[in-house]
């Protein structure tokens, strides 16, 4: 199983106007085991995986499948083709990481399964789950996206191609046009944030021209948080006699263990509010969601002069100063991030326990996946979000319109049991 190399760990896609930027990261040192909370009573041996899967499971703690994984699992693993919407932290990769592992014997020299997603991070983050749960099997897994050198990526596919490719839409199909990276063995083919691959047409092209380099005889399987019914349709497109599962869909949002709430609060008042929560709160790790850069790094500076000593990633950092900080958050050197919102997407911090929004999203899709970093797979959450304009309020209600969910102002007391896991 090769390597990824964290140093070429590039971007997050942050907003339209801004270039693709971000940070990558490895697993934790720490031992650590993982929280799949079982909400069905089943348990993984009864999905009949392969051996060599089981052991990695149970390495990694996880005893029960969430109900994406209970429900998509039996489906994917039988050659199903799959469209898949579930929310953030039910965990949607393990379903095609297993069900490919399972399914997939490694032919030397050939790429059997490939992983399409929008960002570079989401990119390095799959990988590592493959290479977590790929662990007993003799695998390769390659990581392939833009802003590092085209030749590194050539001379890997020369030399020792892997038969699990993961990677970003534009630097895939520049290989696979340049017939570096060849496709006409492929069994499986996955898109990972599905919504947010096809709903650009540049980069749905990109998507197209790598699907038309592939065998019509695939298995293909679509992944994501949010899928507007605009989306769907084009989404079958790719599919056949597919299996759909649209766990809580569109109208309700049901992170199982999150607790919601809201401050109304002028924008003079937001600093003082904030120091007051993170004096009274108990917590492992909170993301503080900013609107934009500079204030990111202001408030940043602000928190570690009054000695809250926080990090800050944004986009304008250089590429090793984002890793260097990223790996630290995730590693639990630092309690507290302060970000835009490229960490609230894909991201999976597993520490993370309370959200806030000290700048409220600026629609409610945004919402969901800020506040989906907390309350991962079931777990206790906390999100708290500061409402400061009209236009914070109309967003609020569209949230609790949309998703079904009444998110209440924040009482003088909040039961830490509510929030923290025992």
């Amino acid at each position: 199983m090769s390597g990824v190399n964290e140093e070429e760990v590039l971007d997050y896609e942050e907003e339209e106007t801004v270039a693709t930027n971000g940070a990558g990261g490895e697993e934790s040192k720490l031992e650590k085991k993982g929280h799949y909370v079982g909400i069905h009573a089943s348990g993984f041996q009864d999905l009949l995986l392969k051996p060599e899967l089981m052991r990695a499971i149970v390495d990694c703690g996880f005893e029960h499948p969430s109900q994406v994984q209970h429900e998509c699992i039996p489906q994917a693993v039988m050659g199903q083709d799959i469209i898949c919407q579930a929310k953030s932290g039910m965990g949607k990769t393990a379903v095609f990481v297993l069900s490919t592992l399972h399914q997939y014997e490694p032919v030397q020299g050939q790429v059997g399964v490939i992983v399409l997603c929008h960002t570079r991070e989401l990119a390095f983050q799959i990988s590592r789950e493959y290479e977590r749960f790929s662990k007993y099997l003799d695998l390769n897994i390659g990581v392939f996206y833009g802003g590092t050198p085209e030749k590194k990526d050539i001379e890997r596919l020369q030399t020792d191609v892997p038969h699990v490719v993961v990677g970003t839409p534009g630097r895939i199909r520049t290989l696979v046009q340049k017939k570096h990276l060849k496709l006409e063995n492929l069994k499986c083919f996955v898109l990972d944030e599905v919504d947010r691959l096809l709903e650009k047409i540049d980069m749905r092209s990109q998507v197209q021209d790598i699907f038309r380099a592939t065998p019509p005889d695939k298995q293909v399987m679509m992944y994501s948080a949010t899928m507007s019914q605009e989306i769907r349709p084009i989404c079958r497109r790719f599919v056949q006699n597919q299996f759909e599962i649209f766990i809580d869909d569109d109208t309700k949002l049901t992170l199982h263990g999150l607790r919601q709430y809201y401050v109304r609060l002028g924008e003079a008042e937001k600093n003082r509010k904030l120091m007051d929560l993170l004096d009274t709160l108990e917590f492992n790790q909170v993301v503080i969601f900013v609107s934009k850069v500079n204030r990111a790094l202001e408030l940043n500076r602000l928190l570690v002069e009054v000695n809250f000593p926080s990090i800050c990633i944004t986009g304008s950092m250089q590429q090793a100063e984002r890793i260097a900080k990223y790996k630290e958050f995730k590693e639990f050197k630092h309690r507290l991030l302060v970000s835009t919102d490229l960490f609230g997407r894909g991201i999976d911090i597993e520490r993370v326990n309370i959200v806030i929004n000290y700048d409220f999203p600026d629609a409610s899709d945004q919402y969901l996946h800020r506040v989906g970093r907390a309350g991962r797979f079931g777990t206790k959450g906390l999100a708290i979000s500061f409402v400061t304009t009209e236009e914070d309020s109309k967003i609020l209600a569209d949230v609790q319109s949309r998703f079904e969910v009444e998110i209440p102002e924040l009482p003088d007391t909040i039961e830490t049991d509510t929030y923290m896991n025992a």
